[in-house]
């Protein structure tokens, strides 16, 4: 199984930490974001992995030199431009592509720690042989996406904003939290029409309205933070030392 890293962001809300890094080399407990998730991902089984670049790029390059790229395969997606989620996975689609396999792969974050059973999630992908399979949960978010009785996405709101998208007709019913982490089929390539810089989100919502099997995988109360503010990354550090979560 491959999967693919998102780390091409600029991590504004981690400065002054990125201002001589890129986010995914910030570190927690003396381990970088992208050390933690591609152990993460080895320790699924994971041997392939493409990982998206842009702020300091070099850097992340000569790390995972440095390193022996972690015992795995790895390839780089440099960005000279940010293409956002979905510019970026569509970016590297000859990476899902080019064995010809229809083997789902996953999606993760690199700024997202979590203890999430990767490997139910892709079993509920597959049994439903749905196009992209989303982890959510119910749990305090601005930003929430909303599903129907089947865990079909039906669309987005973010609160404050007074923002929100729907996908087709059906009328929405629960609301929850995206965390960052994905299980996706390959035929999902020749459906993405987007422009070349889009959010991947977008994109699900206009599929999900066209017929295909969006869905939320519900990932109970499995630890999960989101490491993209400098109060995260701290909280994280001490749940790591208090043995929350192990990593």
């Amino acid at each position: 199984m491959k999967a693919m890293i998102l780390a091409a962001g600029l991590g504004t809300r981690l400065r002054p930490l990125t201002g001589d890094r890129p986010k995914a080399l910030v570190e927690i407990a003396g381990r970088t974001l992208l050390e933690i998730t591609l152990e993460r991902l080895r320790g699924f089984g994971i041997g392939e992995v493409i990982i998206n670049v842009h702020h300091f790029a070099g850097m992340v390059e000569q790390y995972l030199k440095a390193h022996d790229d972690f015992g795995m395969r790895i390839e780089i997606s440099r960005e000279p431009e940010l293409l956002d989620t979905g510019g970026g996975l569509k970016k590297a689609a000859y990476f899902f592509l080019r064995d010809a396999a229809d083997e789902p792969f996953l999606l993760h974050n690199v700024d997202v720690l979590s203890s999430i059973d990767l490997g139910a999630m892709v079993k509920f992908h597959v049994e439903r042989h749905a196009l992209a399979t989303l982890a959510v949960q119910q749990r305090e978010s601005s930003r929430q996406l909303l599903f129907d009785e089947q865990f079909q996405l039906r669309g987005r709101v973010e609160a404050g904003a007074g923002k929100s998208q729907a996908a087709g007709s059906a009328t929405p019913g629960r609301a929850l939290a995206f965390s960052g982490i994905h299980v996706i089929s390959p035929r999902i390539f020749s459906r993405l029409v987007e422009p070349p810089a889009f959010a991947i989100i977008a994109a699900y919502l206009r599929l999900s309205g066209e017929g295909e099997k969006i869905l939320g995988f519900c990932a109970g109360d499995a630890y999960w933070r989101d490491l993209g503010t400098l109060a995260s990354v701290q909280q994280a550090a001490e749940d790591m030392a208090r043995k929350v979560i192990a990593f």
